[in-house]
């Protein structure tokens, strides 16, 4: 299993980045929000450009936001392994996937907990992440949401029958408790879990 782990609650992000970064955690989880897809807006790209600096891992970049192409394009500059963005965004979705990856980055579809795991199946062939919400987004510290291991075998279902090879990544709520729930997924993106503790690597041993 492989761990991203989310700042969005953290209280210091260049310190907590740069413990992470002294652990063998695969990725950092950036959240991106626009105040308006969901209500916790999230700092500007400039701020997490200058942060950037406190890291050597690549990045897991999630685009809370209803128009993503207005960010591709900046953390496109980054050191991004994904780039995901929500299928509930109001922009044309191919579009968007189609420009992650001229940039060369894999292109991830995040899907809220509200939203049926049908709406995948036209872009299941494009993409190479999904990015399975367990909590409401934009806001850390949630409880995970039990229906979300029912979803994680429903889109594996799908996969087995299109005969397709796509990362699957959770992300809310995810600690050593919940991370027994989903022994289906490829990442597990964890935030407050990691960085409420003075031992960033046990917590990260633990979620593996």
């Amino acid at each position: 299993m492989k761990v991203s782990a989310s700042f969005l609650s953290s209280k210091n992000i260049p310190k907590d980045i740069e413990k992470l970064d002294s652990t063998d955690v695969d990725f950092i989880h950036v959240d991106v929000i626009d105040g308006e897809f969901a209500p916790k807006k999230t700092m500007p790209f400039r701020e997490m450009k200058n942060i950037y600096k406190y890291t050597s891992k690549r990045l897991d970049v999630h685009l809370m936001c209803n128009y993503p192409s207005k960010y591709i394009n900046d953390y496109s500059e980054l050191s991004c392994e994904y780039i995901s963005f929500h299928i509930e965004s109001k922009e044309d979705i191919n579009k968007n996937i189609k420009l992650v990856k001229e940039y060369g980055i894999k292109c991830g579809l995040a899907i809220s907990p509200e939203t049926k795991v049908s709406s995948l199946i036209p872009y299941l062939p494009y993409i190479d992440s999904i990015l399975v919400m367990s909590v409401v987004p934009g806001q850390g510290g949630q409880a995970f949401i039990e229906e979300t291991e029912n979803k994680l075998e429903e889109i594996k279902d799908l996969l087995q029958e299109y005969n397709l090879d796509i990362t699957i990544n959770v992300d809310g709520g995810i600690n050593d408790i919940t991370r027994q729930k989903c022994n289906l997924c490829d990442i597990v993106t964890s935030g407050s879990y990691i960085l409420n503790s003075d031992d960033f690597q046990d917590r990260i041993n633990k979620l593996r």
